[in-house]
């Protein structure tokens, strides 16, 4: 078995996948914070917060000699202000998408990572742009059942593709790992990235 260049702050399985896809050795370590926006926090120093947040969080409960590198990410949707996290039901899902729809969005995604020389973060923004999607649609798209642990209440990289008329930014930032600034962070962390890969 690979040995993990870095430990993961989260269970999500799609920056996993990404981080595979660049050969990044990772082993998965999900932490849980206090995700509650603060009064006017801006939407992209909310996710920069939560991401350096889970990165000190998995760091300190590691003992010295087991310590790695620690990388963490949290994403948001953001329109006129108002930020979207994951639904919490079926009606809450078709509101977001309703707001969203036929409009464009900011996605913001933040990478924080923390090693024995020093802690860093990253941010990427991105912005899609939705065609008008349908009541029907809407609820067709809920039943997937993949909007219920997506910020926005969508995923790019699924059923939702459809609805997607133009990207501006990061796919993978979108997703929720941006590989250009995550790849960027990594690099500085000394001795982690040898020969231009991951693993």
């Amino acid at each position: 078995m690979t040995r993990p260049l870095i430990f993961l702050a989260s269970a999500s399985p799609r920056r996993s996948e990404l981080l595979r896809q660049v050969g990044v050795a990772h082993e998965v370590r999900a932490v849980e914070v206090d995700e509650s926006r603060q009064p006017g926090e801006d939407p992209a120093a909310y996710v920069t917060r939560l991401a350096e947040a889970k990165s000190r969080l998995l760091w300190s409960g590691l003992a010295v000699g087991e310590r790695r590198p620690v990388l963490a990410a949290d994403t948001t949707v953001a329109l006129d202000g108002v930020v979207f996290g994951k639904p919490s039901c079926r009606d809450e899902s078709l509101d977001m998408l309703s707001r969203l729809s036929g409009r464009t969005h900011a996605v913001h995604t933040a990478v924080a990572v923390i090693h024995e020389s020093g802690s860093a973060a990253r941010m990427s923004t991105s912005h899609v742009s939705m065609r008008e999607i349908s009541p029907a649609e809407m609820d067709w798209y809920w039943n997937t059942g993949e909007a219920s642990d997506k910020a926005g209440a969508y995923a790019i990289q699924g059923h939702a593709a459809i609805f997607i008329r133009h990207l501006a930014g990061s796919y993978s930032g979108v997703m929720g790992l941006p590989l250009c600034e995550t790849w960027e962070l990594l690099r500085t962390v000394p001795g982690l990235i040898r020969g231009g890969v991951g693993a």
